[in-house]
């Protein structure tokens, strides 16, 4: 006899409550992201005993260190970022796999490496279209914003004064410099801090 114990949870639920009740009243509404949202199973990305709070508003903590984001800010980003079929997509990531996994079937290709890489501009994709940090960072190093193709897009976090924000920027000849947007909480990629200075 099968007991309730017994049965796989169903997240469905979840993910549509997650989808009305965070994305749409956070404004998030494009048809792509709220379906890429609702396919792809944020449970499966978290331990076992986090599974149950997969679809909560807020970031959970992995056992390596890495975080899972709250749901509005993979939203948002996707929203901003438009990734488009032709485009070779570099991501950060957080330590989930889970945005790479939002993104990887609107594009051409995605190459995904850690917040330790990114932060040295390690990788092996020589150019990039779109850049994705999953996390918030206090700056973008010049060996990774080399990567960036000319007009080449970024969205990440951005931390300023403590705040941390949802950014995007472009790519114009050599320079690429990152608009804070809107407001919300998203993990520190301690990776990408500035060093610390003394002042006297």
């Amino acid at each position: 006899m099968t007991t309730t114990l017994d049965r796989p949870a169903d997240f469905s639920a979840a993910r549509r409550a997650m989808i009305d009740g965070q994305l749409r009243t956070s404004g998030v509404n494009e048809r792509f992201v709220l379906e890429r949202m609702g396919a792809v199973a944020r449970e499966d990305f978290v331990p076992e005993q986090a599974r149950g709070i997969a679809y909560m508003d807020r970031a959970i903590r992995l056992p390596d260190g890495g975080f899972l984001p709250a749901p509005v800010f993979h939203g948002a980003m996707l929203a901003e970022a438009r990734p488009r079929l032709t485009d070779k997509v570099l991501i950060v990531d957080g330590g989930s796999g889970y945005l790479a996994e939002l993104v990887r079937p609107l594009v051409v290709s995605v190459e995904t490496i850690s917040a330790a890489e990114g932060a040295q501009g390690k990788a092996t994709l020589e150019t990039a279209d779109l850049l994705l940090i999953d996390g918030a960072i206090e700056e973008l190093p010049a060996e990774l914003a080399k990567r960036i193709v000319e007009d080449g897009r970024v969205v990440t976090g951005l931390i300023d004064r403590g705040v941390t924000r949802l950014a995007t920027g472009r790519k114009t000849g050599q320079s690429l410099s990152l608009l804070p947007l809107a407001e919300m909480g998203i993990p520190r990629l301690g990776q990408f801090d500035r060093p610390a200075s003394w002042s006297f």
